[in-house]
């Protein structure tokens, strides 16, 4: 699939791992790469004919002209690890996930990576889970063999087992790495069920630390500790409000209801049968 997408550097790369993110829920797999573009000197090596897997759903108009339509950025980059002996890193980072063509989005990104010689996928999602928004949030993993469950299970601190789905393509890809028998791994941080619409910096936070160790890099996560305090009080604030509007809603005297007109007087020993 090669005439899917072009080559904008020919690197030599020493082994490389691929992390692959796209949008989801609490954002958790994009707030990740994004820090990591942001932290770490990666360079272009690839983008997307981005054309043949997403549809324009219209054009903008920019003082009465017609502009042509824009697509969704799906861009591949690479990093040579600085520290000795650690292997190098290619990130793919999407805008958005095709309706229809995702499964053969996999296998062409599965194609480069296969090509630049990369031995491990990983992936970033959400967890739904019943975590408060105070509490730290713990990674939960999936695995496409025995061999690297067991494997990073030695190395770090990872909660797994269980049955659940990976939804789109943060886990499609797994799904494409297995079925090409190649090593792959979705870390799943952490997010309270009631704040999924929301941004979680906090369960980014989380899985940077265990790709620092797996990754082998120095990152520095500073500004994503202060992102993840200033979320935990935005969310402490929604949900306040919210409570308080619960609470407001079902404290309602019934008299001040509605239902009822002000000048009608409900009978005071028997019960309102309309």
């Amino acid at each position: 699939m090669d005439k899917l997408y072009r080559l904008t550097a020919r690197p030599i790369l020493n082994e490389p791992y691929l992390i692959a993110a796209w949008p989801g829920i609490a954002n958790v797999a994009m707030l990740t790469a994004n820090y990591l573009m942001k932290q770490l000197p990666f360079k272009d090596l690839a983008y997307i004919k981005d054309s043949y897997f997403f549809d324009p759903i219209g054009v903008s108009i920019k003082n009465g002209f017609v502009e042509e339509p824009k697509f969704p950025e799906s861009r591949f980059y690479y990093y040579k690890n600085d520290v000795a002996g650690k292997r190098d890193i290619i990130l793919f980072s999407g805008d958005d996930q095709p309706k229809s063509k995702g499964y053969e989005m996999a296998h062409m990104i599965t194609d480069l990576a296969e090509r630049f010689g990369v031995k491990r996928i990983y992936t970033c999602a959400a967890a739904l889970t019943q975590i408060h928004h105070t509490e730290t949030s713990r990674v939960w993993s999936a695995y496409t063999d025995r061999q690297t469950a067991d494997e990073l299970s030695k190395r770090i601190d990872l909660h797994n087992g269980g049955n659940f789905q990976i939804s789109g393509l943060n886990g499609i890809l797994l799904g494409v790495a297995k079925e090409r028998g190649l090593s792959a791994a979705c870390l799943l941080g952490e997010v309270p069920s009631y704040a999924a619409k929301m941004n979680n910096p906090q369960a980014s936070l989380a899985i940077l630390k265990i790709l620092r160790e797996l990754l082998g890099i120095q990152l520095n996560t500073f500004e994503m500790e202060a992102a993840a305090v200033e979320a935990k009080e935005k969310i402490k604030q929604v949900t306040a409000e919210a409570m308080g509007d619960y609470i407001d809603f079902f404290t309602e005297p019934i008299w001040e209801s509605e239902e009822y007109d002000d000048d009608e007087d409900l009978p005071e020993d028997e019960p309102d049968e309309r």
